[in-house]
Formats: structure tokens, sequence, C-alpha cells
């Protein structure tokens, strides 16, 4: 069975991760987005309203689980009887940081792999940060994440 770990913060999932998502649910059998803790970030959402947040949104792709994990992700994609980790690229600037990611999780564990998968050309200006922000100065997000996301990102607010 091929399993890949899709992880992220993912505060809140947006459209461009939903679109990664279904490329990837066609290439694996089995695809686990990940919430990692990001101690560098300070987050909107709770791990939990996270999982709920992208088990709504995943609810049509059944080969899809939600999951978080803490410490290495090399150490949970071995876990996880995974092979590969996926990983989103909206832009050329997010190349240099993910490139680097990848080689130290490479020599951390040979058996990974690192697949990069871009968005759609209309989702690659998306990132959660950017929905947060628009979304604190009252701007329409409806484009940008689901409805059941716009919603809980307006009750925050």
């Amino acid at each position: 069975m091929k399993i890949a770990v899709y992880p992220g913060s993912f505060d809140p999932i947006t459209y461009g991760h939903i679109d990664i998502i279904e490329r990837a649910s066609s290439v694996f059998d089995k695809i686990i987005v990940a919430i990692s803790q990001n101690s560098e970030k300070e987050s909107l959402f709770t791990e939990k309203e996270r999982i709920d947040l992208i088990r709504a949104s995943t609810i049509g792709y059944p080969n899809v689980s939600v999951d978080h994990f803490r410490g290495l992700l090399v150490d949970y994609v071995q876990d996880q009887k995974a092979q590969s980790i996926i990983r989103g690229l909206r832009a050329i600037s997010d190349f240099e940081f993910e490139f680097r990611m990848a080689l130290m999780n490479r020599s951390l564990n040979e058996d990974v792999t690192t697949l990069f998968l871009m968005p759609h050309a209309k989702f690659t200006h998306v990132s959660s940060s950017l929905v947060r922000e628009v979304a604190k100065l009252h701007g329409d997000i409806s484009s940008l994440v689901p409805d059941h996301v716009a919603t809980a990102i307006q009750n925050q607010f």
C-alpha cells in the first residue's frame, strides 16, 4: 500500500491545501493529513478545531485521514508505515526552504521520499496566513476556503 503524509499547520485549511490533497489522493492509496505543531506560529485554531475543519473539508476523499504529531516528521512517517511526504509548492520562494527540508529529511531517513506538488494556478497566491489577515480585516475569503472554514474564521474575529 502506498501511503503518503501531507504535513502542515493547516491554520486554516485552504482550497490550495485541498487541491494538493485531491491530486495526492489520486496517486496514493492513503493520504494522512498530519497537523504539526509550529512553536514559532500563534495558531488561530486549536489542534482539535483544525482536525475537525480538515475532516469536514476532505469528506469526499475516502482515502484521506487526519492526524497530528509531535517531534520529527520522518519518525512520524515511519510510524505510519508511509513512504512519502507530500509538500506543496506555490511559488519559487517556497522552493529553497522546502528543498532544504527535504534534504534534511532524506539525511534522517533515506527510505522516505519527498514529493512536491503544485496547486492549481488559481490557488498559488493563497496561504493560511494571508487568509487569516484578509479575514481579520473583514475581507471576502469565500473563494479561498470552504464555507464551513470561512464561518469558523469569522467566528474567531
